[in-house]
């Protein structure tokens, strides 16, 4: 069983977004690690890009402060490197297939399992093309998280059939942000998948609140919140750790 998988015996998962390099990476580094503290399970660390089409303009500006303040890709490895023995969540690279294609696919995992990263969430591979990075992952020993959305429908079961870690279930349609109302039904989604497999399901974007989180939980084993974070590192830049400390503390206490 994978250190992913692992996490969701301990209860409700906390899965906290954060841009590696915003506002830069000492402080992302210092995030991280008052995350974990706080009750964080897994964090999620997004590689900045120039066109995250999952991500609505909040993630959007980050990657832009990210990549202006020098970030690159080997950078975030020394950096997840520093700190990754420190912590007790398994720590998940959010990113997209052209940074991966242009290191290297076999270098980027390999590199991943050698700095301490357990997993990557690549948006932008549909579950058909996934042996893009598949043999390189399986190499390596790490886990391709899959995703479902609400307009998955037939490929739900089949998806969920061949997921590791954990299945991220898509709240929305559109692009990551916060939002006030979740109006999927979450829960005929993850039933589905349960049909099929007994991979944990992770629900993301649109999720800001405890009271959502809560309400999420009723049916999955895991929330996953981006936006809302990303908007405090905006508000406090370097001073955001506590700030993000405490948010982290109330959301993973909803969930209990």
């Amino acid at each position: 069983m994978t250190k992913i998988k692992d996490t969701f015996k301990n209860g409700k998962a906390f899965i906290p977004f954060i841009t590696a390099g915003d506002p830069n990476l000492d402080v992302t580094k210092e995030l991280i690690l008052a995350m974990d503290k706080s009750g964080a399970d897994i964090i999620e660390i997004g590689i900045p890009f120039s066109d995250p089409v999952a991500e609505g303009i909040v993630i959007q500006q980050a990657d832009e402060r990210a990549l202006s303040a020098g970030t690159t890709t080997d950078k975030i490895f020394e950096m997840v490197r520093e700190i990754s023995a420190e912590c007790s969540a398994a720590l998940a690279f959010m990113t997209y297939i052209n940074p991966i294609y242009v290191y290297g696919v076999d270098k980027f995992m390999s590199n991943c399992r050698d700095c301490g990263i357990s997993a990557v969430i690549v948006p932008d591979v549909p579950f058909e093309e996934k042996e893009e990075l598949k043999p390189a992952c399986d190499k390596y020993g790490i886990d391709i998280i899959s995703l479902i959305a609400p307009t998955s429908k037939d490929r739900i079961k089949m998806i969920a059939k061949e997921a590791q870690g954990f299945l991220y279930c898509v709240s929305s349609m559109g692009v990551t942000g916060v939002r006030k109302q979740i109006t999927t039904n979450i829960g005929e989604m993850i039933k589905t998948v349960k049909e099929v497999s007994n991979i944990p399901c992770a629900v993301g974007f649109g999720i800001s609140t405890p009271e959502q989180a809560k309400e999420m939980v009723k049916y999955a084993d895991g929330v996953i919140v981006g936006s809302a974070i990303v908007k405090i590192i905006a508000q406090y830049g370097e001073n955001a750790v506590e700030p993000v400390s405490n948010y982290v503390k109330s959301m993973k206490e909803a969930i209990k």
